[in-house]
């Protein structure tokens, strides 16, 4: 069986359903499930089971030997959070219990790290472990993600294998209940619909211009693939990048929604908020040769593409994946 942490989440639900898809239907569903909002990210699907996530470790403790492997996307991911002590019980702590499972149950793991490990870039994004501990992420939720993988690469026991992966910019369906943290597509979608037209965060920084700040999108679509092919193909462990390698404006995102809507662009801009001022990435592009060198080959889609079918098959129509 396969045991999926976060499985009521964006990431989570959408990689369930890739495992049903790919015919895995012995599927062990681990989250807090208390908020019935998120249940339908989960309820049509197939799996064995679920397991509150306070009461997994000693469920993985009585039945590890049924478990194939963990792939752990449960986390706190609110980057506007700056209470350290949850960071630190989630994204460190459980982790860490998580981790020390799969090394003495013999258990291979798959867990989400983060783009937001490397903050403004100053080392670069490149998922080479010699970097980790010089990285300054810029929000708690950054730090947490990036003191879990500094502890990872010193451990001398490892599950036999595993697999880091820093998550940059994804979007796509099922991500309706994450509030402000939700993609800048979804964003984009709901504010066209009401007001016809969109506001970008203008530019603080004077390299960029306003909407021209850039990111690393990925379609959720294909974190699915590439963790379906870690998981069936386990080539060799470390920490990976999970973007396409390629930097995209915001402005260009956003007219792929107008275009996903049938509508004319109308864009303008608004300050950034001074909460999150300081700590914004103006630029981020993965570094994905090792993730090529261990040998996946499938094509990333292109911004357009995956902003317009997101917003014609899923948004438009409120679907989930």
């Amino acid at each position: 069986m396969i045991v999926l942490t976060g499985a009521a989440g964006f990431i989570g639900s959408n990689i369930l359903t890739g495992l049903n898809q790919a015919n895995y239907k012995d599927i062990i569903l681990v989250d807090d499930f208390s908020d019935p909002g998120k249940s339908r990210n989960y309820e049509s699907k197939e799996y064995t089971a679920k397991v509150d996530r306070q009461a997994f470790i000693p469920w993985l403790a009585e039945n590890h030997m049924h478990v194939q492997i963990v792939l752990h996307m449960g986390a706190r991911t609110d980057t506007a959070e700056f209470n350290w002590d949850t960071f630190l019980a989630l994204n460190v702590h459980y982790s860490q219990e998580v981790w020390k499972c799969c090394v003495e149950y013999g258990i291979p793991l798959i867990y989400a790290s983060s783009a937001a490990t490397y903050g403004l870039g100053e080392h670069g994004f490149d998922d080479n472990h010699e970097i980790v501990s010089k990285l300054k992420p810029l929000n708690p939720y950054g730090r947490s993600k990036n003191d879990f993988d500094k502890w990872v690469v010193n451990q001398l026991r490892a599950p036999f294998f595993w697999a880091g992966l820093k998550f940059f910019n994804v979007y796509g369906p099922n991500e309706y209940h994450k509030g402000r943290m939700a993609s800048v597509v979804y964003h984009a979608f709901n504010q066209i619909q009401e007001t016809e037209k969109m506001k970008l965060f203008r530019s603080h920084h004077p390299d960029f211009k306003d909407g021209e700040q850039m990111r690393d999108f990925i379609y959720v679509k294909d974190v699915i693939d590439v963790v379906i092919f870690l998981m069936e193909e386990r080539p060799f462990s470390g920490l990976f990048n999970l973007g396409t390698g390629r930097a995209e404006t915001f402005l260009h995102l956003v007219e792929g929604v107008f275009r996903g809507l049938d509508k004319e662009p109308e864009i303008s801009y608004i300050d950034t908020p001074e909460d999150i001022r300081d700590k914004y990435q103006y630029y981020t592009r993965a570094e994905m040769d090792k993730l090529f060198e261990a040998g996946y080959g499938n094509r990333f889609r292109p911004l357009s593409e995956g902003v317009e079918e997101y917003v014609r098959q899923y948004l438009t129509r409120n679907r989930i994946n």
